[in-house]
């Protein structure tokens, strides 16, 4: 399929019919789309990519922790798409603001809406607005110097122990992140902001509070190993809670991963650490039920309700309650229980689970629209399309898939016409008076924090400010 596929894109290319594409968005969802664009059609494709904020990249620069490096050094890869003649960056331009997506579907061949999770699931338990609770999203957009969470009200100088809700990957980011001796986090690309908090922090012990078992739980193996391996944080679980039903053999007897998953927690706590000076504790068949807060609505302590796995038809197992509840004191709550994506106007959007309905990456009229019935030229790619689950090579291959559907749509798409594009879109911003950060200011903006960084011995000192980003990205 993939063979015929191509034939059938290079042939499409000898008609010489020039393709316009406009990406919303412009982390590794969006760049993987736009390379296999370019790859495929040659010099009869021109690709625009939009970002609501001055910098390129998304969630590696601002989701990936800052103690992880080498993950980001897929951005090496991305910068080089980015300055492929054939593409255009459109920074600190925000789509249903700035600029329509009706006003992007008469400028553009085809649009692929590639903007990720924005917002987050909700707990929907007593007290879950209470001062100290946070989005684990918004702590992650903390400590790596998102602008819209740089002002987040975290004093950690008052915090001993924090609860996180979940046990994923960004779940272990966060408890690394609070319990990792800082001067370790010194040289990398973390916030400064946040690195002064996290040199005044009295956090001590962070609670892993997940409503199942540990054959259940959400990480991968790897992240799971770098946090219970290292020295300075002892591991705890309750034996109890790590004891192993049927189900659960028959689990880690099917996938390997999950076996692996419980044994890395169970070692881990029976592995004494007499050097450690913080605890993280894996608080298994715990769903959260209240927040408790004091009278000034400050946290002080997670209710959290004991369950067990009963047979569901559809999952397998669920969690449900017993009946029994117990607290933990906490200063600082993190629900990490989920992103969610947010709609744009004009774009049919399935609010329950927080994607754009699509078949292949096309979108759909609607919800319940059939597979065939699809919103012509407009595309969806990354997180916006099958939610927040993955890596970042997931996207890869989610790309593939949209890119294909896009190709095999090809005579159906029309060239865009002349004035319009490209062209035609920052003609209209000019006229607006947005300031765009195209790819030669965003170099700018980066290597000024790179310089920033090298004065201090660390990756970079990122801008946090909208202002001061285009400050520095359109100096006068």
């Amino acid at each position: 399929m993939l063979r015929t596929l191509g034939f059938a894109a290079r042939r499409y290319s000898t008609a010489a019919k020039q393709l316009d594409v406009c990406i919303v968005g412009s982390g590794p969802a969006g760049f993987y789309t736009a390379d296999k664009l370019l790859k495929r059609f040659g010099e009869d494709i021109k690709v625009d990519i939009l970002d609501r904020l001055p910098t390129p990249f998304g969630l590696v620069r601002t989701g990936v922790a800052p103690d992880h490096g080498d993950t980001k050094n897929v951005t090496n890869q991305f910068t080089r798409i980015a300055q492929d003649p054939r593409v255009n960056f459109f920074g600190n331009v925000t789509v249903g603001r700035d600029v329509s997506y009706q006003e992007l579907k008469q400028l553009y061949s085809a649009v692929v809406l590639a903007y990720g999770a924005e917002s987050d699931r909700r707990l929907n338990i007593p007290g879950e607005d209470s001062k100290g609770v946070f989005a684990a999203r918004e702590f992650v957009w903390w400590y790596n110097g998102h602008p819209d969470q740089q002002h987040l009200p975290v004093d950690l100088s008052q915090v001993e122990s924090v609860a996180i809700c979940g046990i994923g990957n960004v779940a272990l980011d966060c408890a690394r992140i609070l319990l990792r001796p800082v001067e370790e986090l010194a040289t990398t690309d973390i916030a400064r902001h946040a690195l002064q908090q996290l040199r005044s922090s009295k956090v001590r012990q962070v609670h892993l509070c997940a409503r199942r078992g540990p054959v259940q739980a959400a990480c991968t193996p790897k992240e799971l190993k770098e946090l219970v391996t290292m020295p300075s944080i002892a591991i705890h679980a309750k034996p109890s809670q790590l004891a192993v039903s049927e189900s659960d053999q028959a689990e880690m007897k099917a996938v390997r991963l999950k076996r692996r998953i419980y044994e890395l927690i169970a070692n881990a706590a029976k592995d004494p650490k007499p050097g450690a000076t913080r605890d993280l504790y894996f608080q298994l068949y715990r769903n959260p039920a209240a927040i408790i807060a004091d009278a000034d609505n400050q946290v002080q302590a997670l209710r959290v309700e004991m369950t067990r796995l009963v047979a569901d038809p559809e999952r397998g197992t669920k969690a449900v309650g017993t009946g029994e509840f117990v607290e933990y004191p906490v200063q600082m709550v993190l629900k990490s229980i989920g992103y969610k994506s947010l709609p744009i106007d004009g774009v049919p959007f399935d609010s329950k689970q927080g994607i754009v309905p699509n078949s292949a990456g096309r979108v759909l009229t609607g919800v319940n629209a059939q597979k065939d019935s699809v919103v012509p030229g407009l595309y969806v790619c990354g997180w916006l399309k099958r939610g927040p689950t993955g890596i970042i090579g997931t996207n890869l291959t989610d790309a593939e898939e949209t890119f294909n559907s896009l190709a095999q749509d090809y005579l159906s798409l029309q060239p865009a016409a002349a004035g319009t594009a490209g062209s035609g879109l920052k003609q209209l911003l000019q006229r607006r008076g947005k300031h765009v950060v195209d790819h030669r200011a965003w170099e700018r903006l980066n290597s000024y924090e790179v310089q920033q960084g090298e004065k201090e011995g660390s990756a970079r000192i990122k801008c946090v400010s909208l202002d001061d980003m285009l400050r520095v990205a359109h100096p006068r």
